[in-house]
């Protein structure tokens, strides 16, 4: 934000968060929740992806990323891990997402591109264009994310998603 020359207040007219988060989330009192964190970087213009991404010069891409190498993006009790190799000119990205009891992603996300996913494991409710869809273990999707979307868990089980991703600058 600083280096933009940019006041938090700006920073809050941009994103459409309040000045006090802002000021919550530099202080580190709050964690953002993934929405909120992808309107904050928008204002930066940062994919989700690379600002979670360790800076890693490696002369070739891995071939197997072993689980505690994926990058952690989720907060608050949504857990999406991001599969990445290194390699940052990668055209798909793929997720393995994990929602709590009475999680969600924290308001409606936006972003360049299409997914797909598929439930594996509990329930969840996917919400996109003023539309609801209930989807259950075995369900699949795919949409336009350039329209905002959420996703929320408000069964009493854990719901397991894989997904996927074009660009790769989620």
């Amino acid at each position: 934000r600083r280096e933009l020359g940019l006041s938090q207040r700006r920073v809050a007219e941009l994103s459409g968060l309040t000045h006090g988060a802002i000021c919550m989330i530099e202080q580190n009192k709050v964690s953002p929740s993934v929405a909120s964190l992808q309107k904050l970087l928008s204002v930066y213009e940062l994919p989700l992806s690379r600002f979670f991404a360790e800076e890693e010069v490696a002369s070739t891409p891995s071939v197997v990323i072993k689980a505690e190498q994926l990058i952690e993006l989720g907060s608050q009790g949504v857990s999406m891990k991001l599969v990445h190799n290194g390699n940052n000119r990668r055209q798909l990205g793929f997720m393995l997402e994990t929602y709590a009891p009475g999680t969600d992603t924290g308001g409606q996300v936006k972003h360049l591109g299409e997914e797909v996913g598929t439930v594996l494991e509990g329930a969840g409710v996917l919400r996109r264009a003023g539309q609801t869809y209930r989807l259950c273990a075995g369900d699949s999707y795919v949409i336009d994310t350039g329209e905002p979307h959420s996703f929320s868990n408000p069964s009493g089980q854990v719901c397991r998603i894989v997904s996927a991703h074009t660009p790769a600058s989620f």
